[in-house]
């Protein structure tokens, strides 16, 4: 009894750590977690150099330095648009050589693509520094049975106030982004934008698209510093995000799961009452790996009824044993297995 208390109130504590519930935001559109998420973003739309430069790995894994990277030039990678956001920067990363990027307006219709057989690749927004959860896309990967999460790509997220040009700070009176963009950059606003208004888009970088057709200096967007080059518009702030530790992650999803020992992550769909995820924790701490991250999601059949997507670690490798254990437990579902890379500032 002791140790299941323990490892519940680790996993409750993981719950708090990793944004659970944070981002109610609508965002069903091109964005990106700001992806950063929310969904994150470097320079995106064009990677300048040799995309496999400042990886690390994003766990303690012992994987080689960009080992994850899948060098297919003929792979077609379907990614939450529209160019410019932190999600095509980080499909440009996860696949250096691949020219064929298809943007699209959902998350639905990325993961779509995959399943249909019009991509082999699709990449989400997942996870967010300071966002949280993008609960939009968890939900769009909870409800699809036939993908499986095959990598993972964490960015450092760099939000950017820009304007038309010749516009200033002080003319700004509508700010324009991604619900993730405007949550991360509140602390900012609040010290150099007092009383502004702010105007919630489909994706920073269709926010930056929105303020370069109106033409108007009163309006300002924040997006990724690509998207000025991108849309011609001036950057008037950089790193108005609240902290420099600013980070998104994404999935890569494909339609086959991946085999093997060698995968540091995993991550499952737990369907169940509150009552029982204690139990199915225990179940899988008491396989030998560790608990990463835990989000609940209205199941939305019954009050009390959740999805659970968990996801864990083990630094040696989730050998098919332990796979195969925790898939074993009845309201539990493998969604794939995996490496992480980091891209560095």
């Amino acid at each position: 009894m002791i140790r299941k208390s323990l490892v519940l109130i680790l996993s409750v504590a993981s719950l708090v750590l990793s944004g659970c519930g944070q981002n109610s935001a609508p965002e069903s559109s091109p964005a990106e977690s700001a992806a950063t998420t929310e969904s994150a973003q470097g320079e995106s739309p064009k990677n300048e150099g040799d995309a496999t430069s400042g990886v690390t790995p994003a766990s303690d894994s012992k994987e080689t330095s960009g080992s994850a990277l899948i060098n297919a030039a003929d792979a077609a990678v379907s990614y939450l648009g529209p160019a410019g956001t932190y999600t095509e920067e980080a499909a440009q990363f996860f696949f250096p050589e691949t020219e064929n990027m298809m943007p699209k307006g959902t998350v639905d219709e990325a993961i779509a693509d995959v399943v249909e057989g019009r991509a082999d690749y699709a990449v989400i927004p997942q996870e967010n520094t300071l966002g949280g959860a993008v609960t939009n896309y968890v939900d769009a990967l909870i409800k699809q049975k036939d993908v499986y999460v095959i990598g993972e790509v964490i960015l450092p997220i760099s939000q950017t106030l820009m304007g038309v040009p010749g516009a200033k700070i002080e003319d700004i009176k509508t700010v324009c982004s991604h619900a993730q963009g405007i949550k991360q950059s509140e602390t900012w606003r609040k010290q150099h934008l007092p009383g502004v208004a702010t105007e919630e888009m489909a994706s920073t970088a269709a926010a930056a698209e929105y303020v370069a057709q109106q033409q108007d200096k009163s309006i300002a967007a924040i997006a990724a510093p690509g998207a000025a080059a991108l849309y011609g518009l001036d950057i008037l702030a950089e790193n108005v995000q609240i902290t420099d530790a600013n980070k998104t992650r994404f999935y890569v999803l494909a339609a086959e799961e991946p085999e093997g020992d060698a995968f540091p992550r995993a991550v499952f769909v737990a369907t169940c009452e509150a009552n029982r995820i204690d139990d199915i924790i225990v179940e899988i701490h008491e396989s030998g790996v560790e608990l990463v991250t835990i989000h609940d999601r209205p199941e939305g059949s019954a009050l009390g009824s959740y999805y659970y997507v968990i996801e864990v670690e083990s630094e040696a490798g989730i050998t098919q044993e332990q796979i195969d254990r925790i898939s074993g437990i009845e309201e539990v579902r493998l969604v794939g297995r995996f490496n992480s890379v980091e891209k560095t500032p």
